[in-house]
């Protein structure tokens, strides 16, 4: 893939990953990269580093070649500047056009459900266990109601490693799961007022899981990859919930609410063809 369609992927999922009850990994299912996506960060290897610095050359040559760079870089540098530039825009959004806001969300994650269920393949009984169980563990979470926690840095590296874990899983979301720990305004105000120590502890947290909680994802996908990619979309599924607790709070479904979601929908068709692999 050429650079700028992975950024535009990295976009994608930056956008998605501000909003809370919605995932960067829909959108990296939906856009034909999850698979990759894994897999790349499973084996970042930050070990060519120190064998760099003990002239261990040739060494660090083969760790660092084994680092899938060409990806990571432009999807790292597309959900960064997303997150940057879209936190603020999403808060108006989410705020003044709450219902409107997550019915096209609720349109997104339905179409990406039914796309992703109708490439999976037949239904069996043993798929339809794992589909049911990802829903429901999806929609226990998307159920739960938020803690009050601190701002202390062990608690922000902490909300990282588990924010990010979330976000590497289809339909469950890092940004709710921040909500949930009481930590996502406390972020998003750090990185918009330049919170170095904040922004930096919060960055460490999600580096550590980012590596350790890919690996276990890359072996699941590895071996057992129909059961996994079904429990996926019922993940997918069952977070559905968000959404449809927030419409109803915020007004219902009234025309232009429906009418959003309707364009959600389309838009994941959009998105099917221009990108799914």
């Amino acid at each position: 893939m050429k650079w700028f369609a992975i950024f535009i992927r990295g976009l994608l999922m930056g956008m998605a990953d501000v909003v809370p009850g919605v995932s960067g990994g829909t959108l990296a299912l939906i856009t034909g990269i999850y698979h990759r996506l894994i897999h790349a960060i499973s084996r970042v290897d930050f070990t060519f580093i120190s064998l760099f610095l003990k002239g261990k050359w040739s060494e660090s040559n083969k760790v660092f070649k084994k680092i899938d760079f060409p990806f990571l870089i432009p999807l790292a540098l597309g959900i960064g500047i997303a997150i940057f530039l879209f936190s603020k825009f999403m808060g108006v959004l989410l705020t003044s056009y709450t219902a409107m806001t997550y019915a096209f969300f609720f349109g997104l994650i339905l179409a990406s459900s039914l796309v992703l269920l109708r490439r999976s393949g037949k239904l069996t009984m043993k798929k339809s266990v794992f589909l049911l169980l990802g829903a429901l563990v999806a929609y226990v979470i998307a159920g739960a109601t938020a803690v009050q926690a601190s701002h202390s840095l062990p608690i922000i590296f902490l909300s990282g490693v588990i924010a990010i874990s979330a976000m590497l899983l289809p339909g469950i979301s890092g940004a709710f799961i921040l909500l949930l720990l009481g930590q996502y305004q406390y972020v998003v105000a750090a990185l918009h007022s330049y919170n170095i120590p904040v922004v930096m502890t919060f960055i460490g947290g999600a580096i550590v899981g980012l590596l350790g909680f890919s690996k276990a994802i890359d072996k699941l996908l590895h071996h057992y990859k129909d059961l996994t990619m079904i429990f996926l979309i019922g993940l997918m599924l069952g977070a559905l919930r968000v959404p449809v607790v927030q419409i109803q709070g915020s007004g219902g479904f009234g025309v232009w609410v429906l009418l959003s979601g309707v364009v959600g929908f389309v838009v994941v068709l959009v998105v099917e063809k221009l990108f799914m692999e």
